[in-house]
């Protein structure tokens, strides 16, 4: 964990963000993507047909945002030499996202594959826009990686729309010192996570157990997915159910509602000058977070070497432990590619090839996607001096078995997402009625969703 903190505070922020500016896209379905294949394609091509197309000299374009990944390319151009491939950097998360849909409607510039997060997929396969990888061999890669990734890049006909990258499964990174400091034990339920943080706030004022920023609405759909929320369940391109002020829903606006109008928690926006002095300063002492924060933690965080140790989050039922996900991406292919076997191909080999999947953990320190990186023993080992040498890999691996798969995300994250920030968000900025938040949140949801054609259930 020793990369530099200017990528690791780059792809944290990435990793984290989970909102995305594609307002629009809806309006581009159908228009302009004229590939050459099938979005939903199931014929098989043949062995023949692969080991022809990968010895035939071609170019392909890559959009993706991640440092150094020439590294991980070197290695698929040494297997296939015929095939090159072209990295561009079109922005990081929301601004390429924003160049690919104005590619798509336009009917070029499209790249032939493209970095995509998790929650981003449903997004742009509503449009057509991504290429059904199971002709080409992906559905072998199955057992390759965790279950819930593969639920995350699966189709609701069984679909294979991308291949898992990095991931984030979410834990707790807490200021052991400060806990010793309070004598507060390591929550392992919410009850008891609620009783420190009124503890510790009394105890001093200018220091509080977390913060739950109220700009960050991918921190609340993990927290949801933790819970065993289904928030959004889609059936089809037409009909989807918007449970976002369910029982479960209420159970957290209520709980966290709480503690920010209490006044026990923090609510400020995160990834800011101000979250990152906090968090040096010692003015949270957790940070509910992704796998990818260990790392980036220890970019952003440097006074506090020595003093943060990982633990899972607390349980809403410490007999059925369960975790959600914030963050991490996949690599997907362009339906309107000239080259679709070139460009599976690569999609596959990239994130599913041992020596590139554990180069992506050791050189630019993803969290896996995959088994047998998650069941090895000089990753789970590794035990960094920022943590005190304990080995917080291990932690998140045992985790990341508890993430739910059945989660969905909804085709329209962009609008959800600000539609969050200004009714739920706000609550808690405010320290008023999150209950209530969440019945304004279902709300403007189920509106824009039926403005969109969409069938609403739950709303």
């Amino acid at each position: 964990m020793s990369a530099s903190s200017s990528s690791l505070s780059r792809r944290g922020f990435l990793a984290a963000t989970g909102a995305l500016s594609l307002a629009g896209m809806l309006s581009a379905c159908g228009g302009g993507d004229s590939g050459g294949t099938s979005g939903s394609a199931t014929k098989p091509v043949s062995q023949a047909d692969i080991d022809k197309a990968m010895k035939t000299p071609t170019q392909l374009t890559f959009w993706t945002w991640v440092p150094n990944i020439d590294k991980e390319i070197a290695l698929f151009e040494k297997k296939y030499p015929a095939v090159k491939v072209k990295v561009v950097n079109a922005g990081q998360g929301t601004p390429q996202y924003t160049k690919l849909r104005t590619a798509l409607k336009a009917g070029s510039g499209a790249p032939d594959m493209v970095q995509m997060e998790f929650q981003a997929i449903p997004t742009f396969t509503i449009t057509d826009s991504l290429l059904d990888l199971r002709p080409y061999g992906a559905s072998a890669l199955k057992s390759t990686f965790v279950d819930w990734t593969w639920g995350q890049v699966s189709g609701t006909k069984g679909e294979i729309w991308a291949i898992p990258q990095d991931t984030g499964p979410m834990g707790m990174l807490y200021r052991k010192d400060i806990f010793d400091k309070h004598g507060i034990q390591v929550p392992t339920t919410w009850d008891e996570f609620a009783a420190a943080a009124r503890k510790l706030h009394k105890a001093d004022p200018n220091v509080y157990l977390t913060n739950l920023a109220a700009n960050q609405v991918a921190a609340w759909h993990g927290l949801l997915w933790q819970a065993g929320a289904k928030p959004y369940v889609t059936s089809g391109k037409s009909d989807i159910t918007v449970s976002v002020d369910d029982t479960v829903s209420q159970k957290l606006g209520q709980y966290w509602g709480t503690l920010a109008k209490d006044g026990v928690i923090g609510v400020e926006p995160d990834f800011t000058d101000s979250w990152y002095a906090a968090l040096n300063k010692g003015k949270y002492a957790t940070w509910l977070t992704g796998a990818w924060g260990p790392a980036f933690l220890s970019g952003s965080a440097k006074a506090t070497a020595g003093k943060w140790r990982a633990a899972p989050l607390p349980q809403w039922d410490a007999a059925k432990p369960s975790s959600g996900n914030w963050g991490g991406s996949t690599t997907a292919v362009i339906r309107s590619t000239k080259n679709p076997i070139q460009a599976a191909v690569f999609a596959q080999f990239l994130n599913s090839d041992p020596a590139s999947a554990k180069m992506f953990a050791t050189e630019q320190f993803f969290f896996p996607a995959t088994k047998t990186l998650l069941g090895e023993a000089s990753f789970l080992g590794d035990a960094p001096a920022f943590y005190g040498g304990q080995k917080v890999n291990q932690v998140f691996a045992d985790i990341s078995a508890q993430v739910d798969p059945a989660f969905q995300w909804p085709p329209f994250l962009d609008r959800v997402a600000t539609d969050w920030t200004e009714t739920v968000g706000k609550s808690l900025a405010d320290k008023t009625d999150t209950v209530r938040a969440l019945g304004s949140w279902q709300s403007r949801i189920t509106t824009f969703a039926k403005s969109q054609g969409f069938t609403v259930k739950g709303g």
